[in-house]
């Protein structure tokens, strides 16, 4: 017998499991397949793990480096790292089965298995050992992406590791090599150092986190340096080989040649989207030249009724992107007018101090003819920054410059991946600096760095010096 199902959702991480939400929402019943757990590579191998993982050693870090400072005695503070690990797997699972209740109460069906696309509206599910044939009205595919490996450095699971295996080691591996200084990278090799580990970070391009504000990086590097991590930029891996309980790493860099020695890799080099064994071209799914299926504003592929939406569908590989996706697709199917539309996408990496940015950069209004000023406020004019010990960072609001209108906002310092959501705002209501200088902000606050460099930005600073000449007043 073929099972016929309504809306055939593929994969529940965030892209799947709120498509297949918003879908009962709109009386639609949808089945989700997927092959592991609920939730996703951002639940369970990704933003959860990891941000659990990096809370613990920030705490560890900051009793030991700040404590006796502030009057919490530090002597004696230990590690112990397989009830670390039981905490976050804790963690996990509470937001695993979180995911379960949600998808139970908007009445959609789930199973694990894996999914095989054979024509535009049939796929086979292969779970517990058997087949089943299913014929949908509608499917989403939300598969998501899957690491990136370079020949000659293949994954082994004990010395060669991918975030997977990174974030579930009952050890600290010292010393580390991490290949790729892109947010993963540079998140848990940061984790492990604070844990004790000596991390060299190599990256291939000329500063890590490319593609992010060039200001904010290099103050990231001066930090990670300053904690006594290695970082190699314009460097380029040319040979890996294994040696008992270790590998080596031949490097060249503009210095020349050099060979770093570590008890583990840890390969991040980024992901591929997700199409392996899905039956794309059966299904009669279009894809690009990056292997990603090509989808219009409305998260349609080539083929009518099918959608493709998160990570598998196109970049940035974010779960906030994808959660959005998610939505569109499945008011899409519904009937309803949505389209993917907006101006702007916030991004947060989850160092110490942590990045966070949205809209454009001085270099990027530059590039596209915009006349656009910046204004940049330091952390440690504020008081909460004092009162917490957080006193490292900046950050940075580009405006137009007739009209005041803001286009960017670039932060590095604590907190600064939660208040960036009020600069996305601004963006997308098209607000002024005078708009955002004019709303009070609570006190003490991280929150209150966007009010300051508001006013720094009109010439009307309040807690800096300004040492620049000109009217005072501005947009």
């Amino acid at each position: 017998m073929t099972r016929e199902v309504d809306v055939l959702v593929v994969g529940g991480g965030p892209a799947g499991y709120v498509g297949a939400i918003r879908l009962g929402q709109l009386g639609r019943k949808a089945l989700v397949v997927e092959r592991e757990f609920l939730g996703g590579e951002c639940l369970n191998r990704g933003c959860i793990p990891s941000k659990s993982l990096i809370h613990a050693s920030l705490l560890y870090s900051d009793i030991r480096l700040h404590g006796n400072e502030i009057g919490v005695k530090g002597e004696g503070t230990t590690l112990d790292i397989p009830q670390m690990q039981s905490w976050k797997n804790g963690v996990v699972e509470k937001e695993r089965k979180g995911v379960e209740g949600l998808l139970k109460s908007a009445g959609a069906e789930w199973l694990k298995g894996a999914v095989r696309l054979t024509g535009p509206t049939t796929a086979v599910i292969s779970s517990s050992g058997s087949a089943e044939d299913v014929k949908f009205k509608a499917c989403i595919l939300a598969t998501g992406a899957y690491h990136a490996v370079i020949p000659g450095f293949e994954p082994d699971g004990k010395l060669i590791l991918t975030a997977r295996e990174m974030l579930e080691l009952d050890h600290v591996p010292d010393p580390l090599i991490v290949l790729g200084g892109g947010v993963s990278g540079v998140e848990l090799g940061q984790h492990y150092a604070r844990l004790g580990s000596k991390v060299t970070i190599v990256e291939m391009m000329p500063q890590l986190l490319p593609g992010m504000e060039a200001d904010l990086v290099r103050e990231l590097t001066r930090s990670l340096e300053g904690m006594g991590m290695k970082v190699l930029a314009s460097a380029k891996a040319t040979g890996l080989s294994r040696e008992g309980d270790g590998v080596s790493l031949k490097v060249t860099t503009g210095a020349g040649e050099e060979v770093i020695h570590g008890q583990a890799l840890f390969l991040s080099i980024g992901k591929k989207p997700e199409t392996r064994g899905l039956g794309l071209e059966a299904a009669g799914v279009r894809v690009d030249a990056k292997g990603f299926p090509v989808v219009d504003d409305r998260m349609a592929t080539s083929q009518p009724g099918i959608y493709a939406v998160g990570d598998l569908a196109r970049l940035p590989m974010l779960a906030h992107k994808a959660y959005r996706e998610g939505i569109v697709a499945a008011e899409a199917i519904a009937g309803r007018p949505t389209k993917w539309s907006y101006l702007v996408i916030p991004s947060v990496v989850f160092t110490s101090p942590e990045i966070a940015s949205v809209g454009r950069t001085m270099a990027d209004c530059t590039a596209q003819g915009i006349k656009a000023k910046e204004a940049r406020f330091p952390y440690i004019a504020l008081g909460r920054a004092h009162a917490t010990h957080e006193e490292k960072g900046f950050v940075k609001l580009v405006a137009e410059e007739d009209t005041g209108l803001i286009l960017g906002l670039h932060a590095i310092g604590y907190g600064c991946g939660d208040y960036v959501s009020e600069a996305a705002l601004a963006i997308e209501m098209g607000a002024t600096v005078r708009d955002m200088a004019g709303t009070i902000h609570p006190h003490p606050t991280f929150g209150e760095l966007l009010g300051e460099v508001a006013l720094l930005w009109l010439g009307e600073p309040l807690h800096v010096v300004q040492r620049r000449s000109g009217r005072l007043g501005g947009p």
